[in-house]
């Protein structure tokens, strides 16, 4: 699946164009790297994403096309 909607799934981001503009700006690290929108995210990755002052790190424990907004926290876990 792609980062960005992987973002937007999860909801991490709220959208996927935000997700995008994110990931163009270098404010998205895919295992310590920077991640174009496009890179496919797989089980086992650790997401680094910066909102302003603040960055949450996650690792990704399932992909999914489509998820309740209930189940979304399934698809990640803090670090």
């Amino acid at each position: 699946m792609r980062l960005d909607k992987f973002l937007k799934v999860s909801r991490l981001i709220k959208r996927r164009t935000v997700a995008n503009e994110a990931c163009d700006a270098g404010r998205v690290l895919v295992n310590g790297r920077p991640a174009k929108a496009s890179l496919s995210v797989k089980t086992g990755d650790i997401l680094e994403i910066q909102f302003g002052e603040r960055a949450v790190k996650v690792e990704v424990l399932d992909v999914a096309e489509t998820v309740r907004k209930d189940d979304a926290k399934e698809l990640y876990r803090y670090l």
